[in-house]
């Protein structure tokens, strides 16, 4: 690669190992590359993911509801080694076309349900329970507004700032200033809204803050691409405040170390099949 200018061809052609960190782990075709079933626990709900921020949501959320004393939501949660294309199995795919994760079966219902994107699985998960969820109308909208306000934003901080800014193989300034500017316009859209209540979609703690904390908080606190003090984190205050109060709650520190295997170690669950697993 160089800093010339680039003329797109005619017709793009795909070049193996292109595109830096996670080059191996891309590729411009979907479908399973190999045969591999997924392993079954005994719990109701089968995890298969990674302790991404996608993948933490929906860890952090089954944390939650078995703290309000749902046993209805015990969980088995398998890791998916993604950079050894683990979603890329044929077990897998089946689960979820898009080979990411996280991905999820209820095997409470015959045949077992697959679900796939966090956002639907938080959702599924805050139906079935009823929890985390307002259940008024004008609650329940202004929760699933910053839900997908979420799923539609992330993309642009993760594919766009997080990929140009920590994983890719050169530093571009173009690419780096476009996604930088969206971040911080972010960041000050969820600064302005924390200004205004406790929690991102009002008083209550919902999916929404569940979605939202993993990308936000986690720049935020610089526990993200270690990019807070290139985008003045310390600046949306209010943001800080949020994402460190959630920090602090019990079960979002035992869902973000389920599927984790890098870190320190006390910090790493890599499978989970009981609540022992984290104590």
């Amino acid at each position: 690669m160089s800093n010339e200018t680039y003329t797109p061809p005619r017709v793009w052609t795909w070049v193996r190992g292109n595109g830096g960190k996670f080059a191996n782990i891309n590729r411009p075709i979907a479908g399973p590359t190999h045969d591999q079933e997924l392993p079954r626990g005994q719990h109701p709900l089968q995890l298969y993911s990674l302790a991404t921020p996608n993948g933490v949501k929906v860890t952090i959320m089954l944390e939650e509801l078995l703290a309000l004393g749902i046993a209805e939501a015990e969980y088995d949660a398998w890791l998916i080694r993604i950079n050894e294309g683990d979603q890329f199995g044929s077990g897998f795919v089946e689960i979820n076309p898009n080979s990411k994760i996280p991905a999820m079966l209820d095997t409470s219902l015959s045949p077992p349900l697959r679900l796939f994107e966090s956002g639907s699985i938080l959702l599924y998960l805050a139906e079935k329970f009823g929890a985390f969820l307002p259940r008024d109308a004008r609650g329940r909208a202004e929760c699933l507004n910053w839900l997908f306000w979420q799923v539609g934003s992330a993309p642009l901080l993760g594919g766009g700032f997080g990929h140009f800014y920590a994983y890719a193989p050169e530093k571009f300034q173009y690419p780096i200033d476009r996604y930088t500017m969206e971040t911080k316009r972010q960041l000050d859209v969820l600064n302005r809204q924390l200004a205004q209540q406790r929690y991102v979609a009002g008083e209550e703690y919902s999916i929404a803050d569940m979605a939202i904390w993993p990308w936000y908080g986690g720049v935020a606190t610089n526990e993200v691409y270690a990019a807070a003090e290139f985008l003045e984190a310390h600046t949306y205050t209010h943001v800080l405040r949020w994402a460190q109060e959630i920090g602090q709650r019990p079960a979002v520190q035992r869902g973000r170390k389920v599927n984790r295997s890098w870190g320190e170690p006390d910090e790493q669950v890599p499978q989970r099949h009981s609540a022992k697993d984290l104590d």
